[in-house]
């Protein structure tokens, strides 16, 4: 996902996000281990995705307390 395409998601549906893209990521890290990934790179995607949200969020509490 884009950053601007997260910058239009509120608060709530970004944690939301972040709760699925934890749980796509530990499938992923588990048929990785079982060698049944057919794509590595998506959990690198995923692991991008997640930092940004992260990043929004950490962002979007600065700003509510300052």
């Amino acid at each position: 996902m884009k950053i601007r395409e997260l910058r239009e998601l509120s608060i709530g549906d970004l944690k939301q996000k972040e709760l699925e893209l934890r749980d796509q990521l530990f499938k992923l890290r588990f048929q990785k281990s079982l060698g049944q990934l057919d794509n590595p790179m998506k959990i690198r995607n995923i692991r991008r995705d997640l930092a940004r949200i992260k990043t929004l969020l950490k962002e979007f509490q600065k700003k509510g307390t300052e």
